[in-house]
């Protein structure tokens, strides 16, 4: 049987998601319609969730 508490949320993964693909956190939030700290504290909670980092902060854009 799978255990779903293992696994992030659904939210953290579809702001981490749009993020990446944007290569914004202000594209994604005008895109998922909520606030760039809401897609910041998602893919930071689907960081700590993973015990890795997710992307690399270069000034103003992140890889």
């Amino acid at each position: 049987m799978i255990d779903w508490r293992v696994f992030p949320s659904l939210t953290a993964l579809r702001a981490f998601e749009a993020a990446a693909r944007l290569q914004s956190f202000s594209l994604a939030a005008r895109e998922l319609n909520v606030t760039h700290a809401a897609i910041a504290q998602q893919v930071r909670g689907l960081e700590d969730h993973m015990a890795a980092s997710c992307c690399i902060a270069l000034g103003a854009a992140w890889r």
